[in-house]
Order: structure tokens, then C-alpha cells, then sequence
């Protein structure tokens, strides 16, 4: 969908639709939508009266104005209550009107900023918001579904600001958040896509186009390549697999090339079985959604490249599958990372955390910092948070609130959790230096511990998004499938260190 901001009154725009709005509780709306109510002959005021229009978060009353104005149809969009409207809300609200026009046939719209005026809102943020909830709210996902759809899509999405003075300035915005929702929705492709499909080959051909595309750097690195390094972790869990495994490395130079690149690791699984220690067969298919933080690096690398910080960033992804071949790794099998520990495999499900060592030593072999993980790491994490929110636990408390913030910028919630040296002792193994799983109990913390012995002094933060990274039914403006998420946190996170770098 094309993006643009033009300078007018929404009521004098020729398009097919325009979307107004109206807090909860509002009797008499003023503004823009004033404005379409008086030119409509009072007939929102009158439905507000009624009851029909009630200004609730979400709700969408269509009107056709019959030749009135120059929109063919009006769709007054709920803001809720004043006092909890966020930017959040914004890309809620947009998503709720867009799907609404969709089902209608509309082809082109125009809006109005939610939340600039009577909201109390920045207009620059209001507009990234709105635009990042409109391409993200109308995603769809068939690629392999033959049936034509249902509706058509909504080719273009106008703006519209009364101040002509502001329109570059909240062009920028719109472009910015055109590009957070575009990769976030490429993220999503790449995790909707069914394993078979999205081979680590895939994943690894997948980055290529991106590098080239966007001006990017990269390379990758092929088994032989890994063994000669010492990746035993990484190689472990992909000896169960036909499929080779790759680590992907991907590189954005923007910056002083004198200085430590920011760096991301994603984990790759492709398919996760769980291997020899294999998951429950219900549900399992949407273990193709293991990849999620790798799709989340890629994209968030595409996202950089648009948007041009003054930083230098790299992005790591080891990719495999986990599955139960002959050839398989055991449980009580040892393996050696890349950094030398020894590693018993307690559990060969627990495979994450395992290419992620050998990718977190490499990182470090780069000296990249400071450095975030990005997984669908744990079960665990889902029973202590859920599916709305994702956890991070770090060793540098700064590095740890900048994330949240990135995070909380892009509507992308984050909850820290405790790394208290008293967990090391769930990972202690009587056979080698360290064991891969630490238990039914802080499954999430000691996933992290583990990794910590990897990352080691670099400033660090863990991003675990198993709960939040796929939906099995519509969230706000989320449908059901893979979200996309950790693809704005990493973006801003990349833009504020830009600003200002991490001191400690």
C-alpha cells in the first residue's frame, strides 16, 4: 500500500473512503469530524445521540455521504477512553478501519491523525503509528492458498494535514513507519512460510536478496566452515538433519568504521521437532515458527538499511533444523562450543540455546557490542508471561532498559526477568563444564544463565519472543500466525544507539 501525507480538509479529498474519529463519551464531535458531520447534516451527532455511535476503542460505524463531500464513505472510528489512548491504540484503531474498508471495496483512503489534537499526542509519532497499524493490521498470508480472495486490497492510504508547513516533517514520520511495518510484515512471511519451504538454505537465500537489495554486506558460513571454528553446539543439533545448516552473517556499515558494531543474533530453527527428546505431535506444525528471531534479524537489518543510522550493525542467524534422524544428537551426549566449554545435552529440545553459544562466541570473535539474542527460547517463558509479552534478562541494566524502550516505541511490550547468580546452579553438570537445561522451574532464567556463560562480559540483553512471535487467534491488530515482533524494537533500538551509544 502507498503511503502519502498531503496538506487539505479530509472532507474536499476525492477518495473512496475517509476515516474520522471520536473518544468514548464524546456528545458532540468537533474538529474533522465536526467538520464531516455538519456537511453530512448533523447525522453523526444524531447516531452518537442514539446510541448507535459510542465512541468505543475499535467500534467502526460506516456512513456513505451520497455525493455530499468528495469521500464516497465515511468510517467514524472509535478512540476509546481519552485518558488510555496511546500510540498502541492508534495502530489498533487504523487496523479496525482498514479491515472494515477492505470488505467494502475500497481502493484508496484518507485520514486524519488520531490522537494529534484532543489526545494530546505527538503528530509525528501519531503518524507512524497509524501507518504501521494499517499495513500491519491488513496483512494476509496466501502464498500457497489457490482460491481467490475474498476482497480485494487497499492500494492507497492519504494523510491528510490542515498545516502545510508540517507535511515534510510528517512525511518522514509516514516513511518511517512504512518501513517498520513493511519489514515487520516480512518477518511474518518468512516465519508463516511452511518448513519445506524455509529450509535454512531458504532462510540463508532469503538474507541474500535483502543484502543485495539494500546495499548490505554478506556472507555464510558453511559446515565445514563451522567445524573448522569449533561450532560442535551448532553442529550437534544440525546432525539430525539432511538439510546443511548455515550461519548467516549480514552487515550494515553506517557508521564510524573505527567503531564496535551493534550486534543481533537470531536463532534459526527451521523446524523444531525437539529431536530425540520430541515434542507432543499436537501443534507441532507450528514449530516451522522456531525461526522467528532469525526473520526478525533479517528484517530489522532491511528496516536499517532504509532508514540509515549513523551505526554500524551486524546480524548473525545460525540456522538448522531439530530432528530426530539416525545420525541425531542424544540426550547425554556432550558437545564443545566454540569458546571450548563442554556442554551435556540433557535435553536435545533445548536446542536453542545451543546454536546461539557457538553464535554468541562468534559474535564476540567479531567484537561486536553490544550484542542482543532474539529466540523463541522457551516454554517457559509463555507460562510466566503469556503471548502478549515478551522477556528480556541481560548483564548490563542499561543495555536491558534501552531494549524495553525500543520495545515500548514500537508497541512491542517487554518484561524483564531476574538473573540471579543463585540460578547458575540449575545449569551445573556433573559430566562437562555446563548442562543445556536447568529444569521444569525458571526455565526462562536459566535458558538465559546458559547463554550468559557465551556472551560473557560484552554488554548483553535476551529477548525470549516465544510467546508473543505467533498467535493462534487475532490479538488487536495482529491476526492469527506469525507477528512479526522484535522487528521495531531491534529497528529503534539501532536508531537510539545511533543517537546515543551505550556508555558502560
Amino acid at each position: 500500500m502507498e503511503v502519502k501525507v498531503i496538506s487539505g480538509d479530509v472532507t474536499k479529498v476525492k477518495v473512496d473512503a475517509a476515516i474520522v474519529n471520536l473518544f468514548e463519551g464524546v456528545e458532540k464531535p468537533g474538529g474533522a469530524t465536526g467538520a464531516v458531520d455538519k456537511a453530512l447534516d448533523g447525522i453523526i451527532s444524531k447516531l452518537i445521540a442514539e446510541g448507535e455511535i459510542k465512541g468505543k476503542l475499535n467500534e467502526v460505524t460506516l456512513l456513505h455521504t451520497m455525493g455530499r463531500i468528495e469521500p464516497e464513505r465515511v468510517a467514524v472510528v472509535g478512540l476509546g477512553k481519552r485518558e488510555k489512548f496511546t500510540y498502541d491504540s492508534i495502530r489498533s484503531v487504523m487496523s479496525a478501519a482498514c479491515r472494515t474498508l477492505r470488505k467494502t471495496g475500497v481502493k484508496n483512503m484518507a485520514t486524519i491523525i488520531h490522537g494529534a489534537g484532543a489526545g494530546g499526542l505527538d503528530a509525528e509519532k501519531a503518524v507512524q503509528a497509524l501507518v504501521e497499524g494499517s499495513i500491519i493490521g491488513l496483512y494476509t498470508f496466501r502464498k500457497h492458498i489457490t482460491k481467490d480472495p475474498e476482497y480485494g486490497e487497499i492500494q492507497e492510504l492519504l494523510i491528510v494535514e490542515r498545516d502545510k508547513k508540517r507535511v515534510t516533517l510528517l512525511e518522514q514520520s509516514a516513511k518511517r513507519g512504512w518501513v517498520m511495518a513493511e519489514a515487520t510484515n516480512f518477518a511474518r512471511d518468512m516465519v508463516n512460510e511452511p518448513a519445506n519451504y524455509m529450509t535454512p538454505s531458504d532462510v540463508a537465500e532469503t538474507a541474500r536478496r535483502v543484502a543485495s537489495d539494500w546495499g548490505l554486506e554478506f556472507s555464510v558460513l558453511e559446515a565445514k566452515e563451522m567445524e573448522e571454528l569449533g561450532m560442535g553446539a551448532l553442529l550437534g543439533v544440525a546432525q539430525g538433519s539432511k538439510q546443511p545448516p548455515k550461519f548467516i552473517i549480514i552487515r550494515y556499515k553506517g557508521g564510524d568504521p573505527e567503531a564496535k558494531p551493534l550486534g543481533f543474533v537470531g536463532k534459526g530453527i527451521t523446524f523444531d521437532s525437539g529431536g530425540i527428546s520430541i515434542k507432543p505431535s499436537e501443534n507441532m506444525h507450528e514449530m516451522k515458527g522456531d525461526m522467528a528471531g532469525g526473520a526478525a534479524v533479517i528484517a530489522a537489518m532491511r528496516a536499517i538499511a532504509e532508514l540509515k543510522p549513523w551505526i554500524n550493525v551486524t546480524g548473525l542467524v545460525p540456522a538448522t533444523e531439530n530432528l530426530p534422524g539416525g545420525a541425531a544428537l542424544k540426550p547425554g551426549d556432550v558437545l564443545r562450543a566454540m569458546n571450548g566449554k563442554t556442554i551435556e545435552v540433557a535435553n536435545t529440545d533445548a536446542e536453542g540455546r545451543l546454536i546461539l553459544a557457538d553464535a554468541l562466541c562468534y559474535a564476540k570473535s567479531l567484537e561486536l557490542s553490544p550484542l542482543v539474542d532474539i529466540a523463541t527460547l522457551t516454554g517457559s517463558c509463555i507460562v510466566a508471561l503469556g503471548y502478549v509479552c515478551s522477556g528480556v534478562l541481560g548483564n548490563d541494566q542499561e543495555m536491558v532498559n534501552r531494549v524495553i524502550k525500543a520495545g515500548e516505541e514500537g508497541g512491542e511490550k517487554i518484561w524483564q526477568l531476574p538473573l540471579y547468580e543463585e540460578y547458575k546452579e540449575l545449569n551445573k553438570s556433573e559430566v562437562a563444564d555446563i548442562k543445556n537445561s536447568g529444569g521444569r522451574y525458571a526455565g526462562a532464567i536459566s535458558a538465559a544463565q546458559f547463554l550468559a556463560e557465551f556472551s560473557e562480559d560484552t554488554p548483553w540483553a535476551h529477548l525470549d519472543i516465544a510467546g508473543p512471535s505467533f498467535l493462534r487467534k487475532e490479538q488487536g491488530y495482529l491476526i492469527k500466525g506469525a507477528t512479526g515482533v522484535a522487528v521495531r524494537t531491534l529497528t529503534n533500538l539501532a536508531l537510539a544507539l545511533a543517537e546515543k551509544p551505550i556508555t558502560s
